[in-house]
């Protein structure tokens, strides 16, 4: 399973590069570090001038983070005149001005330079010094070119790794054309005008509901503004497809129009009437569909239930209480029910029938039996007064 960015399935780009030549590095972690940043960019040779701590090390391993081949194929030397001897071009990296007649050049034009070379056939060398105090003069003198970036001249001193992972960037990008790795997917074509034009339609069309265009004499230019945001966005037909449906569920809630039910205030009225007329949903043994009719009136609360509610959530004294809202208690089917509390809020709808309020005198002697205390509040009563509505809840509670 290939890790962030290492993937172990694809082939190691191998093929003519420069050589990496560090100059005594004094920490084994770093040597580990530099390795890695040549695999990165493909330079696969590395040589080591008097490393200061033994070698083979264990901590340059670590910090190689999987390049262990260049780690075992690096080679020592005792002088940088030995590990520079087959090479026809040399360049010395450094941060300091060494006064020396030499053509000093950035990282994007020694990777130019070292392209040619290596491109005949010849070997190039990069010098890297040591982390204290770079490269000393007569090393800096062994080199055809000095290699220097534009850095802040108060803080100059690059980390070996960084140093080595700058060039070696330059490089690669030279030599594999810079192209990059990987692209955005392009998983849905880019959305036509008469697509565009039926969102900006329906987009307007729930604008004008809530008379967002206002004052009437700015409307075409808040229009043209509104329409100028989406085409800079260049969508995809995905997008505004997405957007379209993001626009449907904020103007008619998440199953249907506004407040989130498929019915409105007194069609859900009528639909509690209708229940308690056929026994209040209770069925008998089954608790799936008393479930499933409690999601469906949460989802379609009347205008009382959700002035009640609305303010019994905002109320610090019924904080933590433990309120629910259309919730089974078995077999019944309860307003508003505090477990906690053994309290259930039952809300009785105008003009009630006979058998729809016998219903409800059954529920509510059943719930009395198993210790509840059942607190009436009529529809009206809520919709008129919902502030006396919780005072007298907070009382009953406190009873």
């Amino acid at each position: 399973m290939p890790g962030a960015g290492t993937d172990k399935t694809k082939r190691w780009r191998a093929g003519p590069a420069p050589v990496v030549v560090l100059v005594e590095p004094q920490l084994g972690e770093n040597i580990g570090a530099a390795a890695r940043a040549m695999a990165n960019f493909g330079l696969s040779r590395l040589r080591l001038v008097k490393p200061r701590q033994p070698w083979p090390n264990d901590k340059a391993r670590i910090m190689a983070a999987g390049a262990d081949r260049i780690l075992e194929n690096a080679a020592l030397f005792d002088s940088v005149e030995a590990a520079i001897a087959d090479c026809s071009f040399v360049l010395a990296t450094t941060a300091r001005a060494h006064d020396q007649a030499k053509p000093v050049i950035d990282a994007a034009e020694a990777a130019a330079e070292m392209a040619s070379h290596v491109a005949a056939g010849e070997t190039v060398a990069l010098l890297f010094g040591r982390e204290r105090n770079g490269l000393e003069n007569d090393e800096v003198a062994l080199a055809d070119r000095i290699v220097t970036l534009p850095v802040n001249p108060a803080f100059a001193s690059l980390n070996l790794a960084q140093a080595i992972v700058i060039v070696a960037y330059e490089w690669f990008k030279r030599t594999s054309g810079g192209s990059l790795p990987f692209g955005m997917p392009q998983k849905s074509a880019p959305a036509g005008k008469q697509q565009l034009l039926a969102f900006f339609a329906s987009l307007e069309r729930e604008l004008e509901k809530v008379e967002f265009f206002r004052p009437p004499d700015k409307r075409e230019t808040m229009q043209i503004n509104l329409r100028n945001i989406f085409t800079r966005m260049q969508p995809t037909q995905q997008d505004i497809q997405t957007l379209h449906g993001v626009i449907m569920a904020i103007a008619e809630g998440r199953k249907g129009p506004a407040r989130g039910g498929v019915l409105d205030g007194d069609e859900a009225e009528m639909l509690r009437t209708l229940l308690a007329e056929h026994g209040g949903g209770r069925v008998p043994k089954e608790r799936g569909p008393v479930r499933g009719l409690a999601r469906l009136l949460r989802r379609n609360p009347t205008d009382a239930e959700r002035a009640l509610w609305e303010a019994l959530v905002n109320d610090r004294r019924f904080a933590g209480r433990g309120f629910k809202r259309q919730t089974p208690v078995g077999q019944h089917i309860c307003d508003f029910v505090s477990f906690p509390l053994r309290l259930v809020i039952d809300i009785i709808p105008p003009d009630e029938s006979v058998s729809s309020a016998q219903a409800r005198a059954e529920k509510q002697a059943w719930l009395r039996e198993r210790g509840y205390k059942v607190i009436k509040l009529s529809s009206r009563e809520i919709e008129a007064d919902v502030a006396a509505a919780l005072e007298g809840i907070n009382r009953a509670i406190g009873q």
